[in-house]
This record gives structure tokens, sequence and C-alpha cells, in this order.
């Protein structure tokens, strides 16, 4: 077995983790820090609009221009009074981008591009784009991102309960708002492709944190026929035992949304991919990072303020107290505990059960 496996199955068992719940305001303070900047990233800078949303005009030639791109894009800057996005394609032609455009500016432009770029102005096309094309793009998936969160937290709320429907609802909104606080500090353009990134990695973000839940769930089952655990130590081992599959899950899906933003938007040169390809990657990142780190331990904190929870919490350090001043261990005092499962198997200490058996004897 490998050592990730190892280590996986150690953690599936009990045998060793690390304690998310108790540094959770660590967590929260990291997470908030970010947000904090994303958001005053976007107040500040704004969100770098593409012509879809703007409108404008977009000009292709099929014919290589006798200047630079960086050249065709001071040409294009002066001769529209606006920031040109210039490409080169595949054939050695060119496509130039610029916002907020209309037809009579557009054909302005064209001759002046025509005479610069030493490109007759018949082999020059010009598609212009309405900027009301890209609002309806807008509203419905402004809409489209509202009935997903009210399904979410409804189906949550059913299948779980009220309060992980809240945490994953917190996760989200965590996880949006960090990847359009990316793009509003690099600068990349907000296109349809954009958009279709941003609702992706929402239900990605929620299959992961969905994986804990249902973890925790189980482990939760009679929790307080028993005094061995909190509910807080029940949450952190379902996080445990379910962090080598997030981690594999989030690799696996990183790699080739990498390879297109890294390689093929940086060393190719195919800018386009990077429309959807940043959205992806920084989504996929932080929506693993909120399933482990900020879900859970919302759920966790939410929990515990319930009378129940609260006093098991003190039946078992009343237990564990009256343990150690004896000089016994906690789990000497009786085998109750939840019922077993992936995410209560093992000990509470970090050493494997015995299964039943005696040391010794068969």
């Amino acid at each position: 077995m490998s050592r990730l496996g190892n280590l996986g199955a150690r953690l599936y068992r009990g045998e060793v983790g690390y304690d998310f719940i108790r540094n959770r305001k660590i967590w929260y303070g990291v997470s908030i820090l970010i947000t904090i900047t994303a958001i005053v990233a976007v107040a500040v800078g704004g969100l770098n609009m593409g012509i879809e949303f703007k409108g404008g005009a977009v000009f292709t030639t099929d014919t290589k221009a006798k200047i630079s791109t960086a050249q065709a894009t001071d040409v294009a800057t002066e001769a529209s009074g606006h920031m040109a996005i210039v490409q080169e394609l595949g054939n050695g032609g060119l496509r130039i981008q610029i916002t907020e455009v209309d037809t009579a500016k557009a054909n302005e432009i064209k001759q002046t591009l025509s005479d610069e770029l030493g490109i007759p102005a018949e082999e020059i096309n010009a598609d212009l784009v309405g900027p009301s094309w890209g609002e309806q793009i807008a509203n419905k998936a402004w809409t489209g991102l509202g009935v997903f969160m009210v399904l979410v937290v409804v189906y949550l709320a059913i299948a779980f309960e009220w309060r992980m429907a809240v945490a994953a609802l917190i996760a989200l909104i965590h996880d949006i708002t960090i990847t359009v606080g990316v793009y509003a500090l690099v600068g990349f353009e907000v296109t349809p492709g954009t958009v279709i990134g941003l609702l992706t990695i929402l239900g990605y973000s929620l299959y992961d944190t969905v994986v804990v839940f249902d973890s925790l769930k189980e482990g939760q089952k009679d929790i307080t026929k028993q005094t061995r655990f909190t509910y807080s130590e029940i949450a952190n081992r379902s996080i445990n035992s379910t962090l080598v599959r997030s981690i594999n899950t989030t690799v696996v899906a990183l790699l080739p949304v990498a390879g297109l933003l890294f390689i093929g938007g940086g060393v190719l040169g195919a800018g386009m991919l990077n429309d959807i390809s940043l959205s992806l990657f920084v989504g996929l990142a932080a929506g693993a990072y909120s399933s482990i780190f900020i879900a859970t331990p919302l759920v966790a904190d939410l929990k515990e303020r319930e009378p129940q929870m609260k006093a098991l919490k003190k039946r078992v350090l009343a237990k564990r107290a009256s343990a150690a001043a004896r000089g016994e261990s906690p789990e000497d005092d009786g085998p109750e505990e939840p019922r077993e499962d992936a995410a209560t198997a093992g000990t509470a200490i970090g050493r494997p059960r015995s299964h039943g058996r005696t040391p010794g004897k068969r």
C-alpha cells in the first residue's frame, strides 16, 4: 500500500487525525481576511467585463498584419478611445476586441485599422455586439444562482438538518466571493464562460461538503446515549475520515483545469481559455477548502449551542476528569460509543480498537 493510501486508511480508522474543529477560529480568520480582500478588490478595481456584457465591436483579419500585436493594441486603443484587446490567431491574423463602440465608430476604427495594419478594409470583418445580450445572460445567471441556492438549502434541510443547510450556503457564498475577487485582482475578462465556470464550481463544492455531512450524519446517531465523544469530536473524525478522498478528488479535478489555465492560456496563448479555466481552478480549490475548514466547523459551532450537546459535553469532560484523577483512560470505563461506521471507527485518542479480543488470547 502507498504511503498516502496507508495514511488514508489510518485516518479512516481514527488512528491518526488533525483537529480541524479545535483550530476553527484560525480558519475562520483566514477566510474572513480572504473574503474582505476579494470584496475590496471588486469595490476598488471592479471587474473587467467582457464585450458580451458591455457591448462593442470585434475586428478579425485572415491576413497577417504588418505590425506586431503590441503595436496593433496601441493603434486600436488610440482609434477607439477605449482599451483594446488584441490576440493573434492561428493563421497569423488578428482578433481585436474593443468595448463600448457603436456602428459609426466601428466603421471609423475599421478604416484606421486598415491603414495602420496594411490590410484592405474589405478583408477586416467587424462584428457588433449589443450590451442587451450580455445583460440578459447576467440576469438569467443571477436567477439560476438564486434558484440553485434555494434548492440547496431546502434539500440539505430535509436530507440532513437546517444547520448543515446554513453552513453549506455560507460555504458556497464564500467560494463565489473568493473566485470573483480573484478575477478583480488579476484583471481577467468576465465572459459568459466565466459565468458557466462559476455555476459549475457550485455543484462541485456542494458535493464535497455533502460527503463530509453524510459521514457526520452517520457518526452522530445516538450521540446523547454515550459519554465518549463530544459533537465537535465526532465532526472532526468525520472530516478526517473523508480527508484523503477530498484531497484525491480535488487534485484529480484541478490537474486538467490547471492544464487549460497555465499551458493552454499561458504557454500556448489561448487567452479565451482563461475565461472559464480561472474560475474553475480557483473555485475548485476554494470549494475543497470550504468543505473542510468552513462548512463542518460551522455545523459543529451551531450544534454545540444546543442544550443537549452542552449537557453531553459536560458529561464527557466530567468522565474524562474522573478517569484522569484515577489514573485511567476514559475508554476503560465501558464500551459505549456512537454506532461504529466510517466516521467513528477507531478510538478517540489514536490507537486502534481491539475488536473484542483480549490481548494475548485468541
